[in-house]
């Protein structure tokens, strides 16, 4: 049997169902520490797996876990009667899951780690998600030794993706280039920044703008509690939307990105806003449809950078990184076949580990069972020599089987270098 058999991989990602089905997969409660190992011991129990990692993010739900029972459409059912049975009823655990076993299991949790499977190729966000899923799995104690071999392996193999491929280069994300090509404009880091828009596109923004060392900021929102979120991380003041045509503290940089269908800078409180400045003005527009009103483009001194027009690189950059993807599967595939020796190394280090304890075992049957009569009718001198005989013999008899072990484990790991 395949050493690695009994590794295995159940998931359901953008990949084998819609986004918003994936929320149905999530297990509820998972934020409490108490609640997350109550939660993850019982699915151990109940399924009989001998270790378990589970793995949640905005798109993806990953259960990998080790166990020699049959992986096919019986145990999925069990699986879905025992962590969903409340799922709507238009949808099954089967219809959109996908099941990984052995080394297709191990190269999956590798690709994941190394963001092939993700929506956004070469991100690295995954592989953060993937180490702080198995810190909590760990501290529950629900993963083992295979699951830390596995994890091991997928931290080195995203690494050496990372820093041998090219996967990795050339933003995809739109806030990064926005940001990237506002920098492109050189604006002073004390320039003031009008934030028009309280969501994660303008979080992003904001955190990447305090990164790169701006410190200027007013924040507009439709919610002033929103706004005020947002304000209390950038250290600014925080407005209501419907305040903005009353704003005259002048401004550099204009941020807008609001879930409004109608433009929330018209061309009317643009013209009140910038009173009788003439001087040049970023306008960075991320929304769909535009917030900010087409005229003002036209009619004023501005440098415009629109969602279109980033789009259009994110895409070009996609492509780019999935030119690489041959280079990275190559890495991967070579990587999963070193470990399948080293994990049978492992296999036989582990069961070396019993061979003290055995042989020990053995040594004191013989003294207190087998041979007790026949010892005990010897003088002292001749039992002590028995005894030393038997230590030494005890000795010998362990080192042997460890060394070999040793150096067996030895070669497998230097072939992978």
């Amino acid at each position: 049997m395949n050493a690695l058999s009994s590794y295995k991989i159940l998931t359901i990602t953008h990949k084998s169902t819609a986004l918003k089905n994936i929320g149905n997969f999530i297990l509820p409660g998972m934020d409490c520490s108490r609640h997350f190992e109550d939660t993850l011991q019982a699915i151990k129990t109940d399924l009989q797996l001998d270790e378990l990692l589970y793995v949640s993010t905005c798109n993806r739900v990953l259960f990998f876990f080790v166990s020699n029972r049959d992986a096919n459409q019986q145990f999925i059912e069990h699986f879905q009667s025992c962590v969903y049975p409340t799922l709507p009823a238009d949808l099954s655990l089967a219809s959109v899951s996908k099941l990984y076993t052995g080394e297709q299991a191990v190269y999956h949790l590798l690709s994941v780690a190394s963001s092939v499977d993700s929506m956004v190729i070469g991100e690295r966000e995954i592989l953060r998600q993937l180490r702080e899923a198995y810190d909590r799995c760990y501290e529950a104690s629900v993963t083992g030794d295979c699951i830390r071999l596995a994890i091991r392996l997928a931290v080195e193999s995203a690494k050496e993706v990372y820093s041998t491929t090219r996967i990795g280069q050339k933003p995809v994300s739109v806030v990064s280039l926005a940001v990237r090509e506002l920098l492109a404009k050189n604006p002073d880091k004390t320039a003031k920044i009008l934030i028009i828009g309280a969501g994660q596109t303008n979080t992003l923004a904001g955190k990447l703008l305090l990164k790169y060392g701006f410190t200027n900021f007013e924040v507009f929102n439709r919610s002033l509690s929103r706004a005020q979120s947002l304000a209390k991380m950038l250290d600014c003041p925080a407005h209501k939307l419907e305040d903005l045509s009353e704003y005259k503290d002048g401004f550099d940089v204009m941020i807008a990105c609001t879930g409004a269908t109608e433009p929330v800078v018209t061309t009317d409180i643009y013209t009140k806003i910038i009173g009788e400045d003439i001087s040049k003005k970023i306008i960075i527009d991320l929304s769909i449809p535009n917030n900010i009103e087409q005229n003002i483009i036209d009619a004023f001194f501005t440098a415009y950078i629109e969602i279109d027009g980033l789009k259009q690189i994110v895409n070009q950059n996609i492509a780019f990184r999935e030119t690489e993807l041959v280079n990275v599967q190559s890495i991967l595939s070579q990587r999963v076949q070193n470990f399948t020796k080293i994990f049978k190394a492992r296999q036989v280090e582990l069961a070396m580990r019993e061979v003290p304890t055995q042989i020990k075992a053995i040594r004191h049957h013989a003294l207190s069972e087998v041979f007790k009569q026949e010892v005990s009718s010897l003088d002292e001198d001749v039992q002590e020599l028995i005894n030393r005989m038997m230590t030494y013999m005890e000795k010998r008899c362990i080192a042997i089987p460890l060394k070999a072990a040793k150096e067996h484990l030895a070669g497998v790991i230097s072939t992978k270098k």
